[in-house]
């Protein structure tokens, strides 16, 4: 069966023979001196340079030196490359004797011509490596000791770093067989000897061809981070199928964070299904809007205002200040910030955005240049059953901490808006919706003047946040099910929360430009909407068990105030591009700030006093759109 290089092998391999040719007249060169033309006339040393590259193309073909990647260049290329300069030189040799009876050739031309060869072979792979990767390990992989087989997702870094570390530990549990590759360039090709067999989108018939010649891998392991998670989605079906299990290696952070295992594997977590490609950010605006200002964020207890609190301390302010009404959750966040950062002047205040007094005395207190606000009440049946609470934090609370920003001159507000807010069917989403007009019509009514500018950001579900569906079918799941859906056809929209934040602070640092940003809503590209019995099949899989088989699956029906569909756009709201992938505008809809303020002071007046009915007619007046769900018969 002839040998098949690889596409970028033939440039290798054009190397290679040019390295052996020139490597052949530096020998006789170096043994010789300026001599050399008075032992071989021209035409016999151009005649014996050609035989010598000639032979050396028919053996690094046969020995097929072609398949391993110069970037993980290792010992077990440096004895490929031993073994192949040497059968070369020894083919030669032959020649040589058959031809001229080694007449006035020099033995130790051979040795010379050996250690010439195997510096001008080996020395450009090494120094590849050394330049991307700033270190060179030389030492032996062990790939072949009989543990169980597996078949590695990517054939970059990471996969490199695992088969390095598999070789080197003497208890490691796994064999790879083989690996997939994102790109068909790395197909056929090896690193550390162990085949790229084929491409993400063909793993089915990978898996196929190698059961056929017994070696069945028992898992899939992904070595690449922020995969698709379509892909990912896609190769749970084919480990599915194959009587597989899907598992990945430590992510970098968590190398980061702290002494891990890299033979250690894990289980596929439920971002990894969700996960899309990363949009590009620009962060150095990011950097630039935080970079030695006064922060203030409400709610940083919370799932958000948690992960802002990270993001925003890592960028350096000046002076954070960290709110919340909840004493455990902004306790935790504090010390955990003092931990990360401990030259942070970092101040932790509890109380609740609903005293228009404590947030305005704070405001004057602290003098913050920017202002995100995360403090909220989300979960939906709760606050359908708790109208005026709702009204009070979400509603109130958002216009208290707006008004407090415009009092202190604070530079930017960003508040943190819901998709629940389009076309509301619950009280959540309608007090959302209430709190994003107020902040669009301050916006507006800012125009031209300096004053505070306002910027609301809209997302959906956030993966893994508080009362989030997927907690509740990890603990449904942890207890033996059944796992509750409260119908089939449900779909949400779901984001990481390191994604969403990370797109939050994208959005504040988008240039101040008054037509084209004033009043309207930065939406945040959610992707595809996930069906959510396919999310709880999929975690059912990921924890090695059969759903509806193993676990069942059971359909409760709506809860109060859900829909089966969110949306983040309104029919009223035109989209607008923003040359920022992963962040779209949407055109404000008539906010009056006088009258919203008006009909807020009245809203607060029933929602202080209980006035249920009342309340839920001011609601309907500020937003028509909302359709409170029919009471169940």
């Amino acid at each position: 069966m002839p040998v098949r290089i690889p596409h970028r092998g033939y440039l290798v391999y054009a190397h290679d023979i040019s390295m052996t040719v020139i490597s052949f007249y530096a020998s006789i060169y170096l043994r010789l001196g300026e001599r050399f033309d008075t032992f071989f006339p021209a035409d016999t040393l151009l005649m014996a340079g050609a035989l010598f590259g000639a032979i050396a193309a028919g053996v690094y073909m046969y020995l097929d030196l072609y398949r391993g990647v110069w970037r993980y260049a290792s010992i077990n290329d440096l004895f490929a490359i031993t073994r192949a300069v040497t059968l070369v030189i020894l083919i030669f040799l032959l020649a040589m004797f058959l031809w001229s009876r080694l007449h006035n050739l020099p033995r130790s031309y051979l040795a010379i011509n050996w250690f010439v060869l195997m510096a001008l072979l080996g020395g450009p792979r090494f120094l590849y490596r050394l330049v991307k990767d700033r270190r060179l390990d030389l030492r032996l992989e062990d790939v072949g000791a009989p543990r169980i087989p597996v078949l590695l997702v990517g054939a970059g870094d990471a996969a490199e770093e695992f088969i390095r570390s598999l070789g080197r530990a003497a208890d490691a549990n796994y064999r790879i067989v083989g690996i997939l590759s994102e790109s068909a360039g790395r197909v056929g090709r090896n690193i550390h000897g162990i085949p790229v067999l084929g491409t993400l989108d063909n793993a089915s018939d990978v898996i196929a061809a190698l059961d056929k010649r017994g070696e069945q891998p028992q898992r899939l392991i992904l070595s690449k981070e922020n995969l698709d998670g379509a892909k990912v989605r896609a190769l749970l079906d084919a480990a599915t199928e194959a009587g597989m299990t899907l598992a990945r290696l430590p992510r970098l952070t968590e190398f980061k964070s702290g002494p891990v295992d890299a033979t250690k594997v894990q289980p596929v977590a439920i971002e990894d299904l969700l996960g899309r490609p990363q949009h590009p950010l620009d962060r150095p605006a990011m950097a630039g809007l935080i970079k030695g200002k006064r922060v203030l964020i409400t709610g940083s207890g919370g799932s958000i205002g948690s992960e802002l609190v990270r993001q925003v301390s890592n960028l350096e302010p000046q002076e954070l200040t960290l709110v919340d009404h909840s004493e455990f959750n902004l306790y935790t966040i504090d010390m955990e910030t003092g931990d990360r950062h401990p030259g942070l002047t970092c101040r932790a205040v509890i109380t609740d955005v609903r005293d228009a007094g404590a947030i305005k005395r704070l405001f004057e207190a602290t003098r913050p240049e920017l202002v995100f606000h995360a403090a909220a009440l989300k979960h939906v049946p709760l606050v359908e059953a708790n109208p005026c609470e709702g009204v009070l934090t979400n509603v109130i609370g958002t216009a208290n901490v707006a008004d407090a920003c415009e009092q202190a001159g604070v530079a930017t507000m960003v508040m943190i808006s819901t998709d629940k807010a389009v076309n509301p069917t619950n009280v959540m989403g309608a007090s959302k919706r209430i709190a994003e007009r107020y902040c669009q019509g301050l916006d507006l009514k800012r125009g031209k003047s300096a004053g505070t500018r306002f910027v609301t950001v809209r997302f959906g579900n956030v993966l893994g946040s508080t009362g989030s569906v997927v907690p509740l079918f990890q603990k449904q799941l942890a207890q033996g099910g059944p796992l509750t859906v409260t119908d089939a056809q449900m779909k949400r929209y779901f984001m990481t929360v390191g994604e969403a934040v990370e797109l939050i602070l994208q959005a504040s640092a988008m240039d101040d430009d008054e037509h084209l940003h004033a009043g309207k809503i930065f939406v945040l590209d959610m992707g595809e909407p996930v069906l959510i019995m396919d999310l709880a099949r999929q975690m059912v899989r990921l924890a090695g068990l059969v759903p509806d088989e193993d676990v069942e699956i059971k359909i409760t029906g709506l809860r109060p105030g859900e829909k089966l569909f969110e949306e983040m756009f309104h029919g009223g709201e035109p989209l607008v591009e923003t040359g920022q992938a992963g962040i779209l505008l949407a055109a404000p809809r008539a906010a009056d700030a006088a009258m919203i303020s008006l009909a807020i002071e009245n809203l607060t007046v029933a929602a202080r006093q209980n006035d249920t009915p009342r309340v839920m007619t001011l609601i309907g007046d500020l937003v028509p759109e909302y359709q409170p769900a029919p009471p169940d018969p």
